[in-house]
């Protein structure tokens, strides 16, 4: 089968031929109907990821059909379909108890500890996937592990209330477009950050408000009290964040574009606020199941901009760091 490799650290990627996977007693074998390119993966190209094992098949966010189950795997079967947790918890530890996986101090991820799905087909652990409801479709399904459920964990995890306004930043990108979606879906009163008038009838389709440019606080306060931003971005736009929020206010920081930025953080600001800043990154399984709800109610849509075949992956990371003309989700595709 064809598959997206990272050979070792630092050097690239190559698109290459590999043995079909064989399942373990535990795992399952996929078909990959979708998978979808995340920034993650671009920096994991770069390198900020050393510690993955090598060689590593790229990609952590999959909707796939299975094909085999290993022989323990009671709960799915041949023709199944289904998504993954982005990582594989040991389901025996405190937090797995308590129902908070994602802290898992044992957990093995994706596209770094394990194979990834930028490829035919996928090794995958019975334990982490998801069977995603008939009527939702694989674009529907593909953007929720690592998105949807991601920002839905964090607006419960932020405290979100109905009629509460909520702030987007990098809102038409493929985690703010779909983070407008989550806040909206949960009753809040959304405004989408962007930086363009093009990106701007975009992100109106589903935001409340829209506003245009890298200064939006004092915009933001005359629309009203912001309770929670949802930062996609990182240290271009924090500042301005903080500024739009209430007293009281939380940021829930998603993105980071550029991890060797640095940001002189106001103390004091913070402080004299009450503003809460909580880093966030990851879903649990119930997280996934209860968005794969909302997306089967029609309540979140997914927002593609672009889909290119696996052997065109090249194509993919040029329109990833387009960010002029980006929008949505960009999907890898082997139905082509």
């Amino acid at each position: 089968m064809k598959a997206v490799i990272l050979p070792a650290h630092k050097q690239g990627y190559r698109i290459e031929e590999v043995p079909d996977p064989k399942p373990g007693k535990d795992e399952a074998i996929i078909k990959v109907n979708k998978a979808a390119l995340c920034y993650r993966d671009l920096l994991q190209i770069k390198g900020f990821y050393p510690r993955s094992k090598y060689p590593l098949i790229l990609g952590h966010e999959v909707v796939g059909t299975v094909e085999e189950v290993g022989e323990d795997v009671k709960d799915f079967k041949k023709g199944d379909r289904v998504t993954s947790m982005l990582f594989v918890p040991d389901w025996s530890c405190e937090y797995c108890k308590s129902g908070e996986e994602v802290y898992c101090k044992n957990r093995v991820v994706y596209a770094q500890e394990l194979d990834g799905f930028f490829a035919e087909k996928a090794k995958v652990k019975a334990s982490s996937l998801v069977k995603v409801p008939e009527s939702v479709s694989d674009e529907g399904a593909v953007i929720v592990p690592c998105v949807a459920a991601m920002v839905y964990r964090g607006l419960k995890k932020a405290g979100i209330k109905k009629g509460e306004i909520v702030l987007v930043t990098g809102a038409s990108g493929g985690v703010g477009i779909h983070a407008i979606q989550v806040a909206k879906a949960l009753g809040a009163k959304v405004i989408g950050v962007t930086s363009g008038e093009s990106k701007a009838k975009i992100v109106s389709k589903y935001a409340d408000y829209v506003i245009v440019g890298e200064k939006f606080s004092e915009e933001a306060k005359k629309i009203g009290d912001v309770s929670i931003v949802i930062e996609n971005v990182g240290p271009y736009t924090l500042e301005e964040s903080m500024k739009s929020l209430r007293s009281g206010g939380k940021i829930i920081q998603i993105g980071n574009l550029d991890p060797s930025v640095t940001f002189n953080l106001r103390l004091g600001y913070i402080i004299l606020k009450d503003i809460s800043l909580m880093g966030h990154i990851g879903a649990n399984k119930n997280d996934i199941i209860k968005t794969l709800n909302l997306v089967k109610e029609g309540k979140i849509k997914p927002v593609i901009g672009s889909e290119v075949s696996l052997e065109n992956f090249g194509k993919a990371l040029d329109l990833l760091n387009d960010s002029k003309n980006r929008y949505g989700k960009i999907l890898i595709s082997n139905s082509f």
